[in-house]
């Protein structure tokens, strides 16, 4: 169970309460295609999609696509350093769901750096999850901000390697969110 607070009219605050899913089934089987060969983002996003089993879970995956598209359109979700994430929220999503395409090549992004992107990840998610999702795209943004990392999911020798690494980082990450405050407190961090 999480909370959320909220500054309300009159400036009262209100809580709402709310279940949190688990996030530790990210990156399970079917979810690295390790050889995108689309070298335009817009057609690697599709690629992506279209390609990673774990997106077949969605209803309408069409209308996801669209969503990820239209969202890429709007602005760039190229990070730098090789790497993009791109999203979309959608009615029919499960639950929050992540692919990562490799492009060893690289794909011309309109990244801040202007490096071409060679680890793309596309996150699907229902509306009603946002924190869900902001919480999934802080950990994947954290288990790949350092090169070894990056350079280590490139070098993998294949998807399952990919996933296993993924997997292991992903759920090491998510202990940030689920050990209480106080937990974090005690080591120093500010929250």
């Amino acid at each position: 169970m999480a909370a959320v607070l909220t500054l309300g009219p009159a400036g009262r605050y209100s809580v709402r309460l709310y279940e949190r899913m688990s996030m530790h089934h990210c990156f399970e089987t079917g979810s690295v295609v390790p050889d995108l060969r689309s070298t335009d983002k817009f057609e690697a996003l599709s690629e992506l999609i279209r390609r990673a089993p774990v997106f077949h879970a969605i209803d309408m995956r069409a209308k996801f696509e669209e969503a990820v598209l239209s969202r890429e359109r709007e602005q760039t979700t190229g990070f730098g350093h090789g790497v993009a994430v791109a999203h979309g929220r959608v009615q029919g999503v499960p639950r929050v769901l992540i692919a990562m395409g490799v492009s060893r090549a690289g794909i011309p992004y309109d990244s801040p750096d202007g490096a071409p992107v060679h680890l793309l990840f596309v996150i699907a998610s229902p509306p009603h999850l946002s924190l869900d999702y902001l919480q999934a795209l802080s950990t994947l943004v954290r288990c790949i901000h350092d090169r070894e990392a990056r350079d280590s999911l490139i070098d993998a020798s294949g998807a399952a390697e990919m996933e296993e690494w993924l997997r292991r980082a992903f759920s090491a990450g998510l202990v940030h969110f689920e050990e209480p405050l106080s937990g974090r407190q005690s080591r120093g961090s500010a929250g």
